[in-house]
């Protein structure tokens, strides 16, 4: 499993609305995506900043994703480029899963 952290990091034009809003509208479009175990958006006020994490089942499905189209698209979207991290996920605790059980 691989992780991925897109970072959107903001000086004077942090709009914390707008960013709750690309949120709430995108997260359809991840709903059922072949290969993308979950994903979280986040916004930090504080550090004027956003951070969506993904948990992807292989490597392979992220880096398909990750197009840079696709971040020229987001840096559209957001108003500032993304930096894009890959991470190996070591290990994973999913309580949701246990509770469903």
């Amino acid at each position: 499993m691989i992780a991925v952290f897109v970072t959107f990091e903001y000086h004077e034009d942090f709009d914390r609305k707008r960013i709750l809003g690309i949120a709430e509208n995108a997260k359809g479009t991840f709903a059922g995506m072949p290969g993308l175990r979950q994903k979280a958006f986040t916004v930090d006020d504080e550090n004027r900043s956003a951070r969506n994490v993904y948990l992807w089942e292989s490597e392979e499905a992220a880096r398909a994703f990750f197009t840079p189209k696709l971040a020229e698209r987001i840096k559209g979207l957001y108003g500032v480029a993304a930096r894009i991290e890959f991470a190996e996920v070591a290990a994973l605790v999913d309580n949701a899963a246990a509770r469903a059980a």
